[in-house]
Parts: C-alpha cells; sequence; structure tokens
C-alpha cells in the first residue's frame, strides 16, 4: 500500500471551529424522550424523572447545543399542549409518527434537562410553521424568554419557572420542502412566512440568532434553487441556512458508504456557493452561516418497522432504533472530519438523534444506558477537536467508488487548540489494507506523540449491545513516532483514528 502524506504547518489554515459544531437533537420521535433520557420511577432517575445514568453519558458525549422539540414532530405541535401542571396537559395525536404524544415532557422538563447538563449546552429551538405561524412564534418567545409583567410571561412563572429561558436560537420550520412534511409549503410559500415570522422576532429579539429551512436533502429535486429562493426572501433576515443529510450502505455497497463524507462536503461548497450567489444578486456583504442540524448514519431502507396499524397511535414505540457498528462509527468518524473540514462556514451542527433513536446513546427501560459505537468518535472530537482547523491536503491512494466516483483511502483533519498542541483526526477507508501515514510538521514545535487510538476489530459489524456493551471502544495504537518535525504511523484498515501531539 503507497504512504499517505499530508503537511501541517501554522500559516494555512480554515477557520475556528464554534463549539457548537457539536451539537445533538432530541425529538417527540419513538423513545427519545420517553424511556430515553427521561423515565420517572427508574432507579437511576433523579426527582425531575431524567435518567442520571443518560444525563452521564450525554455530558461524557460533550453535547454542546440541542435541537428541540423537532424535526417532523414540530409541524404539528401546538407548545401550549407542553407546559403548566403535567396532569392538565392533552393527549394529542402525532401525525409525524403515528403515535400518541402525551406531553409529560415539555418545555419545562426540557429546560430543566438543558440546566442538569450544565451551562455549557444551549437550546436550539424549533418553530412549527408547518400548521402554525408568526404569532405562535411570537407567543411562545413571550412566554420562554420574556422576564415578567406580561400576561405569558405570568403564566410561565404560575407554571414553576419564575426566570426566563433566555433560548437564543431559533429553528424557522423543519424540512417545509419535504411533502412527508405536515404544512408542507413551495419555496415561495415557505420563504415568505419564514421572512415574517423572522422580521417579528428580530423586532422582539434584536439578538436572536435565526436558522432558516434548506431542502431537505441534496438529492431533492428542490435542491439548491429552494434555498436560491427562500434566501432571495430571507438573507438579510436570519443568520444560518439548515442542511440535512443521512448515510447508510445501498445494496451492499460498503465502499461508497464509507465515503460518504464525499457527498457531505460536496453539500456543504454547494450549499455555501448557493448563499454567496445570493448575496451577490442582492449585494449585500453578509455571509450566511450553514447549519447542518441534522446528520447520521440512518438505515432508511431497512426499516422494520412499518409503524402502527391505521388504527394504532401507541405511546413512544420502538421506532428507528439502528444498532451501530464498527464500520458505522468510522463513516460518523469521517463526516465529523468533513464538518471540521469545513468550519469556517458550518457554524452548528447537531447529531441526530441523542438517545435510542438513530443515537449513539441507548436505553432499555427500566434497565442500563449504554454507548453505541458511533459515541466514540463524536465524544472524541467534541473533546479535541476545539481550536483553530489546520488546512490538511492529503496525498494518499484512492480507490473508485459507484456512488461518489474515486475516494481518497486517507480522510483527515487537525485542530491547533489555544495551548499549541494539535489533534489530528484520521480515517482509513480501505476495509482491507492498512494505510502506512507520513505527516510533515511545518512551524508547529510539536515534540511529543501524547498518544493515538483507533476504532478498529477485526469484525466490521461488531457492536456494543445490551448484553455486551463494552464489545467496541477505542484502543491504544503502539508505533506512532514523531522525530525531528516528521510523524509517522500506521492506521489500521477500516479505522477511526485520533493522534494528539504536544
Amino acid at each position: 500500500m503507497r504512504t499517505a502524506r499530508l503537511t501541517l504547518g501554522p500559516a494555512f489554515t480554515v477557520g475556528d471551529v464554534d463549539p457548537r459544531l457539536f451539537g445533538s437533537f432530541v425529538e417527540h420521535l419513538g423513545r427519545c424522550v420517553y424511556t430515553g433520557l427521561y423515565e420517572p420511577g427508574h432507579p437511576a432517575a433523579d426527582a425531575a424523572g431524567l435518567r442520571r445514568d443518560v444525563l452521564a453519558l450525554v455530558r461524557e458525549l460533550g453535547v454542546t447545543l440541542v435541537r428541540y422539540p423537532g424535526g417532523n414532530f414540530v409541524s404539528g405541535h401546538r407548545w401550549e399542549d407542553s407546559v403548566g401542571p403535567v396532569a392538565d396537559r392533552p393527549r394529542r395525536l402525532d401525525d409525524a409518527w403515528h403515535s400518541t404524544e402525551t406531553h409529560r415532557f415539555g418545555l419545562s422538563e426540557f429546560h430543566g434537562f438543558l440546566r442538569a447538563l450544565g451551562p455549557r449546552t444551549a437550546p436550539l429551538m424549533a418553530l412549527n410553521l408547518g400548521t402554525r405561524g408568526v404569532a405562535d412564534a411570537l407567543r411562545l418567545h413571550e412566554y420562554a424568554n420574556h422576564p415578567s409583567g406580561t400576561a405569558l410571561s405570568g403564566l410561565r412563572a404560575a407554571h414553576g419557572d419564575p426566570e426566563p429561558f433566555g433560548i437564543r436560537m431559533w429553528c424557522l420550520g423543519n424540512e417545509m420542502d419535504g411533502p412527508w412534511q405536515t404544512g408542507h409549503k413551495t419555496a415561495e410559500e415557505y420563504g415568505r412566512l419564514a421572512a415574517e415570522t423572522a422580521r417579528a422576532l428580530r423586532r422582539r429579539d434584536p439578538g436572536a440568532e435565526l436558522v432558516v429551512c434548506g431542502s431537505s436533502g441534496r438529492s431533492m429535486p428542490t435542491f439548491a434553487t429552494w434555498e436560491a429562493t427562500v434566501l432571495a426572501h430571507t438573507h438579510d433576515l436570519v443568520d444560518h441556512i439548515s442542511l440535512h443529510a443521512y448515510y447508510e450502505p445501498l445494496d451492499g455497497d460498503v465502499d461508497s458508504f464509507l465515503a460518504s463524507a464525499v457527498d457531505m462536503e460536496r453539500h456543504i461548497e454547494e450549499i455555501a456557493a448557493t448563499c454567496d450567489h445570493v448575496a451577490a444578486r442582492l449585494k449585500s456583504a453578509k455571509r450566511i452561516g450553514l447549519a447542518f442540524d441534522e446528520w447520521n448514519v440512518w438505515y432508511t431502507s431497512r426499516r422494520r418497522e412499518r409503524g402502527p396499524g391505521p388504527d394504532e397511535w401507541p405511546e413512544a414505540p420502538r421506532l428507528l432504533e439502528d444498532h451501530y457498528t464498527v464500520t458505522d462509527a468510522v463513516v460518523v468518524g469521517s463526516l465529523l472530519i468533513a464538518l471540521l473540514r469545513h468550519a469556517d462556514r458550518v457554524r452548528l451542527a447537531c447529531l441526530a438523534q441523542l438517545v435510542n433513536v438513530i443515537a449513539p446513546i441507548m436505553t432499555e427501560p427500566g434497565g442500563p444506558a449504554w454507548r453505541q459505537t458511533t459515541f466514540y468518535p463524536f465524544a472524541q472530537a467534541a473533546r479535541h477537536g476545539r481550536g483553530r482547523v489546520l488546512d490538511v491536503r492529503v496525498d494518499a491512494p484512492v480507490h473508485r467508488t459507484d456512488r461518489y466516483g474515486e475516494a481518497a483511502l486517507l480522510h483527515a483533519t487537525a485542530v491547533r487548540a489555544g495551548d499549541g498542541s494539535v489533534t489530528l483526526f484520521a480515517v482509513n477507508r480501505s476495509r482491507t489494507e492498512p494505510l502506512p501515514l507520513d505527516v510533515a510538521l511545518r512551524g508547529l514545535r510539536l515534540t511529543d506523540v501524547i498518544g493515538h487510538s483507533a476504532l478498529a476489530d477485526a469484525d466490521p459489524d461488531a457492536r456494543n449491545t445490551l448484553d455486551r456493551p463494552e464489545r467496541v471502544s477505542p484502543r491504544r495504537v503502539a508505533g506512532t513516532v514523531l522525530r525531528d518535525g516528521r510523524l509517522t504511523t500506521v492506521l489500521e484498515p477500516l479505522s477511526w483514528n485520533v493522534i494528539r501531539l504536544r
């Protein structure tokens, strides 16, 4: 196998990592909330019903931002149903996931969940622009954020929350170009509604940070034209536009699956170009940020659950509970590398979702919680991917994939922290061959390898389960050498690697 090579130096950088790149997503879908992060009566539950074992894992994961309450769920959601005494909250049919929503967990409980995590985790609140609109958004803002002295701020205080929630980031709806979305709209219809909502929120809260809906995916027929039309209405009123992407091996094509980040990087670059084109048309100096607020591996093609029957509306059914393998974890690591490689433009991102539903954390009702394989790349990137991203240009062997053409076997990025230390994140996409790596370090004054860990396994389908929750985890790699400004190592086949230098 030919050696992969790259050069790192302080003069060539991408940009600073926004901590909100390491966000996640909690939707009222399946068991994400109920028996996921919230389970009153569980042996590990606190007085508010939050599972302390899950809270500990979320803190370990390093989540900095949580998008809530959807997702598809939000487009039929009435926020008023989720506040006030729990016993008085109505049960509603949720058309998005054909379930019954009890509202036992609502806005106050979500705020309590964030308080329990600590001040480093912020909310990203989604507004219903499917079945509702401007007036509803303003009412929710008043209830959540106004200090006191009005009907809705007084109602919040009467509900037991005298202090405002302080929500600063808002999603203006969700996937509104998707025909599956309740209240689906054309780009013109949505663009005008989003602009009206943004304008009203700006009057109320000039410092609010607003995310407008991009198209639901790169494969959508509306892709790019949707963004251009919506931004024509909203460009100078919003801060970010959303991107969504999910990946899986189709027809057993694992090599293309391992190259999924090729598609993610194209997605980012194409939408950035679209944003800049609209700015040029409008003669605007404003640079729209990208919010990749849904991304993950999701096995949509092999969903066994067709959902409940037409007359069945269960509470918190087991939906979308993918059990992730070593291969999936390597892909998630590569997607994280793609986000970091575009840190100059991607200002926030959310791994969808947090618990049970296509998630890094799994739970059993009344039982334990455990880390999926995908937990580890995210946790390591969130911990060590803080600082300034170095511009990494890879010279590596390539192989051809059916979906994405030629893809380099090495996918890598590096982040320099404030203390001068550097973390190299690297994936070997080859399923069978180790990959020698040679890194030239110029002007970084690095002398020591703090450590090299790899997530890899002889069985690419190995996973962590209820019975074997620690079957897969990163392990230390020996033989990585830094000498005279040159790092040399060998990356195992199908591996996610974290190499820390000081």
